[in-house]
């Protein structure tokens, strides 16, 4: 892993020819907690000015052109991340930049911030170009509070049905983080939530929270098996369950702050 993240340093910073002031990691690989079939290779790179047309097309399909090069490296399609001009990331106005996600990768004006991103990064980012810790400062309380209430929402929203994904029982591990976000106002890596979650009793059936365990220790494994497949797919009453407890804590949060 640790040669594709330099390989992949070294290639944004040869697109973006000097103009590069740093590049961050966050997520999973600082937490120690990456799982190679389930977690990302998180980061942010920002540049001192803005990122040309030209510069953005080279960008775009990256991580695809370094995967054909060396086929047996299986990180390259796990970088996900946003390059971008360090003033309009400052200012949350973009004029261009470059993104990576699951789903693929785009060229765009628009990047919403996540706050939880924000925290990891201001906390426990690790610079892997340039010299400077993350240039902003972590997101607040109520701030946190606040993300925490959206991914309530597209919980309640996304997950009232699953698929054979393994973000399925994702779903799982996201709302332990969540309510020991609102407790602590910090961050945990996903399995060691999971882990404080099951010692804290949050929930009232642990089998589910205990096999996700089990499946992040190992996914690629497991995640092609079918009898695995079948239970991620009728995951949807379990998580809306869990669910109810991020509900009550969110609730209590509430009360506290008032």
């Amino acid at each position: 892993m640790e040669n594709a993240i330099q390989r992949m340093t070294n290639e944004i910073v040869r697109i973006m020819d000097g103009e590069l002031c740093g590049v961050w990691l966050y997520g999973s690989v600082v937490l120690d907690d990456f799982r190679l079939g389930w977690s990302d290779i998180d980061f942010v790179a920002l540049s001192r000015g803005g990122i040309s047309e030209a510069q953005a097309e080279k960008l775009l399909f990256l991580r695809q052109e370094l995967k054909k090069e060396e086929p047996e490296n299986l990180y390259y399609r796990s970088f996900e991340g946003v390059i971008a001009g360090l003033k309009e990331y400052r200012g949350r106005s973009f004029r261009r930049l470059v993104y990576w996600g699951t789903s693929g990768q785009r060229i765009t004006d628009r990047c919403e911030r996540d706050c939880f991103s924000e925290l990891e990064l201001a906390k426990y980012g690790r610079a892997v170009y340039g010299d400077q810790p993350w240039p902003f400062p972590a997101p607040g309380r109520e701030a946190l509070r606040t993300a925490v209430q959206r991914h309530y929402e597209s919980i309640r929203k996304c997950a009232v049905q699953t698929d054979e994904s393994l973000y399925s029982c994702g779903w799982l591990l996201d709302i332990a983080r969540c309510v020991y976000t609102l407790r602590y106002h910090d961050v945990f890596a996903k399995t060691q939530a999971g882990v404080w979650a099951l010692e804290e009793r949050l929930f009232s059936d642990e089998e589910p929270l205990k096999r996700t365990l089990e499946l992040r220790r190992d996914p690629l494994s497991r995640k092609d098996s079918e009898e695995v497949k079948q239970w991620l797919r009728g995951l949807g009453p379990t998580v809306q369950s869990y669910a109810d407890v991020l509900e009550r804590e969110l609730t209590r949060e509430s009360e506290t702050s008032r």
